[in-house]
């Protein structure tokens, strides 16, 4: 059997017809601002969220670490929840680089609470203190298995951070998947953030990108910032094109994956309930506990690959798997009936 890799949707390869528009693309210098491919990317996405301007970036890492670093100074505070994407899998960047400070909320399963978010906004009182510049929230979650953030606790945070002086930024590599499972639309996100990063080479398919939106003025910034982090580019359009192409043809189709996503975690909570969560999956990742059963995440995550089926284990107890658009509807009902097999073996042992 071809093996059905769910361990993430950046797996996710161009079909013939991305290939074709990325070989045909009309390119240019785009340091100099003269890709014409890319400068239609940015200003579509940045239209969608209703926001001035975008970046073309060749990562979401980049483009968040652009976005944050252009309305965070150095010494300053970020504020995000204690599994944001920005602190845990950016290597340190922020701080690395940018010399940014941060604190953290916690959210056990998650969700977004905006009054625990405020909650940790400080102004700078004297010459020794920290104040907070930014907070950064995450729609979907990673960690959490793909939570939404709700819109109207994005709403309220909104508010309550410009009564404050605060500016937010959204980390949105998979905010497609949120507005298709919630049915908000990208301009009800770009309304509530001062900036906003979306990944294309996730669940959308482009092999590469993504974009960060916001004000004419801070999309300069990072563009300054870009280059000197090195992610200046020469004939992006190459890979824009293909950005062109998944926000044609894929945001209405992740509904798809949403739906398989469903059906393998109801598949192996059927099987075993303590396993998997039906509840808590609202969009393409499924989170399963085979440390609940006594058995380590790694070894479960082996026994799978050997039946072809490939996750990845989180941590001790923790399993991820992600659907996208190179696993059809029969191979989530093959990797559903697989990993169910798997959990009752691991209960019974």
């Amino acid at each position: 059997m071809e093996p059905i890799d769910l361990r993430s949707d950046t797996l996710t390869r161009p079909d013939a017809r991305m290939r074709r528009a990325m070989a045909d693309a009309p390119v240019g210098d785009d340091v100099y601002g003269e890709d014409p491919t890319v400068n239609a990317l940015e200003a579509r996405v940045a239209e969608m969220f209703g926001h001035e301007a975008g970046l073309f970036c060749a990562s979401g890492s980049l483009a968040n670490m652009v976005g944050v670093a252009a309305s965070v100074g150095r010494g300053e505070e970020v504020l995000a929840e204690s599994r944001a994407h920005i602190l845990r899998s950016e290597v340190g960047g922020h701080g690395a680089i940018a010399g940014i400070t941060s604190r953290t909320w916690i959210s056990p399963d998650g969700t977004l609470d905006a009054d625990a978010a405020v909650a940790l906004v400080e102004r700078p009182r004297g010459y020794n203190q920290v104040g907070t510049a930014l907070i950064a929230v995450e729609n979907t979650h990673n960690f959490s298995g793909g939570r939404i953030a709700a819109i109207d606790q994005l709403r309220a945070l909104r508010a309550r951070a410009d009564e404050r002086g605060v500016r937010v930024h959204m980390d949105g590599a998979r905010v497609a998947n949120a507005v298709v499972a919630e049915g908000s639309s990208f301009a009800d996100q770009g309304a509530v953030v001062d900036s906003l990063s979306i990944c294309l080479s996730k669940g959308l398919g482009a092999p590469v990108g993504s974009v960060l939106t916001g004000s004419a003025a801070l999309i300069d910034e990072a563009r300054h910032l870009r280059k000197r982090y090195g992610g200046g580019m020469r004939q992006a359009g190459i890979l824009a094109a293909a950005g062109h192409d998944a926000l044609d043809r894929n945001i209405d189709r992740l509904a798809d994956d949403h739906a398989h996503a469903a059906h393998i975690v109801a598949t192996v909570a059927r099987a075993v309930p303590h396993f998997a969560d039906p509840a808590s999956v609202q969009t393409n990742i499924v989170m399963l506990t085979p440390g609940r059963a006594g058995v380590s995440a790694d070894d479960y995550a082996q026994a799978a690959a050997r039946r072809g089926v490939r996750i990845l284990a989180m941590n001790e107890e923790e399993c991820r798997l992600v659907t996208h658009l190179d696993v059809s509807e029969e191979q989530a009902h093959t990797a559903a009936r697989i990993l169910a097999e798997l959990a009752e073996q691991a209960a019974t042992a």
